[in-house]
């Protein structure tokens, strides 16, 4: 399967991917494989694409927090200053709550468990690859095996849900990686550098944001991307999103 590069993805159609929209958010089906902001080389991005969710307002709105440029899923955007600041308060307190999806190559022992590995940079020539660090930032992933299969090679697959308790850059696919079970797919820390190997099979799947005290929290899900539905598939999943 090839990686999901093509038109539609690099310039799309934002307001088809919007799932959710009141005065102060936007939530985005972001597409895996476009950046959410332009990087030092430039190319096109989901920021380019903000000025059609602006509906009546003098700007258009921001990014509330990031997404890798592979993953899929549930993308917060504030529509303005004062909402930018409280969801920028409620993400780094940890009262978001995040849930992923992924397809991961192995076969994780049990059926749920909790990741409790501290991260640090891996080099300063890396950029933002991390490695595991005794000396790094405390890092917590819980994860729940919700299928199991094999690939068409016969390879060991595993359904996962993953929700991360803290929030450190590329938390899900060290930790995975970690563990001895990549992300299917990921060019970084599994084997995702394989000629015919898809796209990073990471997706996010929901988050719930108690933007307004005293109230309901929004709670707001992406459906599973295409890239990782045969996977899916492969380990039991029903097709229901």
């Amino acid at each position: 399967m090839p990686p999901p590069h093509d038109a539609a993805v690099t310039s799309p159609d934002l307001l088809a991917r919007l799932l959710y929209r009141d005065g102060l958010m936007l939530v985005v089906d972001k597409p895996a494989g476009v950046p959410v902001h332009r990087g030092p080389k430039g190319g096109p991005s989901l920021e380019d694409r903000f000025d059609q969710l602006r509906f009546g307002l003098p700007r258009a709105p921001a990014l509330a927090h990031r997404l890798d440029k592979d993953t899929s899923g549930c993308l917060v955007l504030g529509r303005h200053r004062k909402a930018l600041e409280r969801l920028g308060k409620l993400f780094k307190s940890g009262r978001i709550e995040k849930t992923y999806w992924a397809v991961v190559e192995g076969a994780p022992q049990g059926d749920v468990g909790e990741i409790d590995l501290p991260l640090g940079r891996l080099d300063a020539a890396r950029g933002w690859w991390m490695q595991v660090d005794p000396l790094g930032l405390p890092s917590h992933t819980s994860w729940r095996v919700l299928g199991r299969g094999r690939d068409a090679e016969g390879r060991e697959l595993a359904f996962l849900e993953l929700k991360p308790r803290t929030g450190r850059t590329h938390q899900l696919r060290v930790h995975c990686a970690a563990m001895g079970w990549p992300i299917l797919g990921d060019p970084v820390y599994g084997h995702g550098r394989r000629e015919g190997t898809p796209p990073l099979h990471l997706h996010a799947r929901a988050v719930v944001v108690p933007m307004r005290d005293g109230k309901e929290p929004v709670a707001v899900e992406a459906p599973a991307p295409e890239h990782m539905r045969e996977a899916m598939h492969a380990c039991g999943w029903d097709g229901c999103n």
